[in-house]
């Protein structure tokens, strides 16, 4: 092994981590446990809400980190696994669980944790509209193997015909998107549009033909679609958005959910895959909500040059200072996608300047480690 190798290797062996002994964020009587987080060395976004009336598990799912996150393999899965172990412990606390949409860094199989649902109540993405293909098959996947492990026969026995559906033009709702000037790139912006707008229509058609899948009560668990609604549990509510892109308008990743949990006057927002936000309409809902936290995912600015241009990273820039300067937030969690760059400070360079440190910072800052990305790059 080399000294470089050895060097990873202890920093990951400092990398344990226990939900019950992590220090939580209290604001009021409500308290924020960041379960998981990217800089914390595995794909997550998972936080554990706890207030007198309830506590809600969010997004409770792990990825591996990317091929070129400077790890080896072995080090990815055992990192996975450790976040894993952590999502169980939490959701042994948990009364509900919440999954914004189907990508498996926010949900978890039944089949790999079938405990982990036992006894809750689960406020999740509806499967059967404002979802893209693969979303569309995963939640499929998702309720017929938690149905099954609960007793049920599985999926067959979920599906119903599609209801009518009306459906307008999502970027009819964003007009601050809407009106933005691109400039030199807005010819491009425009055709890039158009080209949405059409793979939009086709998912419609779909949502209007296929079967849906219902709602259910199963073993002492209970299933519900969230999208736009909110659940109350005595001076606690759950209220979730309408379904917004998973990044840009028309992004083929397909839509999300964000959740705000209220309790006497403390709000606190889980953005889930918001990418930044790079919609400057989301960054006004965020505004709006006039948050005491706000738990923020980033661009992916690894994916800089690939994915993520110039411009749109501007505008999740922008947006994000926006969040930080006009929300009332106190602290801002900034975490998910970013953290899986060691340059993500420095392709951020104006938000990192502009926005003190003590309220702008990553899950690991947090809890006292710096991001384990700058760890093993040698950053720090």
């Amino acid at each position: 092994m080399s000294l470089r190798q050895a060097s990873k290797s202890r920093l990951l062996k400092e990398t344990v981590f226990d939900v019950k002994f992590s220090k939580a964020i209290e604001i009021g009587e409500v308290k924020v446990r960041l379960v998981w987080f990217d800089s914390l060395g595995a794909k997550s976004s998972c936080i554990l809400v706890e207030t007198p009336d309830v506590k809600v598990l969010v997004d409770p799912g792990v990825a591996e980190m990317q091929p070129s996150y400077p790890l080896s393999w072995d080090e990815k899965l055992r990192l996975r696994d450790e976040a894993f172990n952590a999502i169980l412990e939490a959701s042994k606390q948990a009364d509900v669980i919440t999954v914004s949409h189907y990508h498996y860094d926010h949900h978890t199989l039944p089949s790999e944790a079938p405990a982990l649902y036992a006894g809750k109540k689960l406020l999740i993405k509806d499967p059967n509209t404002w979802i893209n293909g693969s979303q569309w098959d995963r939640a499929r996947l998702f309720l017929d193997e938690l149905h099954r492990v609960l007793g049920g026969g599985g999926l067959e026995e979920l599906l119903i015909e599609p209801s009518s559906l009306e459906v307008k033009d999502p970027l009819s709702e964003l007009p601050l998107a809407s009106s933005k000037d691109y400039g030199d790139y807005g010819t491009r912006k425009r055709e890039l549009l158009l080209k949405g707008k059409k793979w939009f229509e086709g998912l419609v058609e779909d949502w209007r033909s296929k079967p849906w899948v219902r709602e259910f009560k199963l073993s002492g668990v209970e299933v519900y679609f969230a999208d736009g609604k909110s659940f109350h549990y005595g001076s606690t509510e759950l209220k979730f958005s309408k379904p917004l892109f998973h990044g840009l308008e028309y992004d083929k990743l397909g839509w999300v959910l964000m959740l705000t949990v209220k309790h006497r006057g403390v709000k606190v927002v889980h953005s889930s895959d918001l990418q930044g936000p790079v919609i400057e309409d989301y960054a006004e809902m965020i505004i709006a909500e006039r948050p005491d936290l706000v738990v923020l995912d980033g661009p992916p600015t690894y994916l800089f040059g690939y994915t993520l241009n110039r411009i749109n990273l501007k505008r999740a820039e922008e947006n994000a200072k926006r969040i930080a300067e006009e929300s009332g937030a106190k602290l801002i969690i900034y975490d998910h996608h970013l953290l899986r760059d060691r340059l993500y400070k420095h392709r951020l360079e104006g938000l990192y300047s502009s926005v003190s440190s003590s309220k702008l910072m990553t899950a690991a800052e947090w809890l006292g480690e710096q991001p384990l990305i700058l760890k093993v790059a040698g950053e720090v």
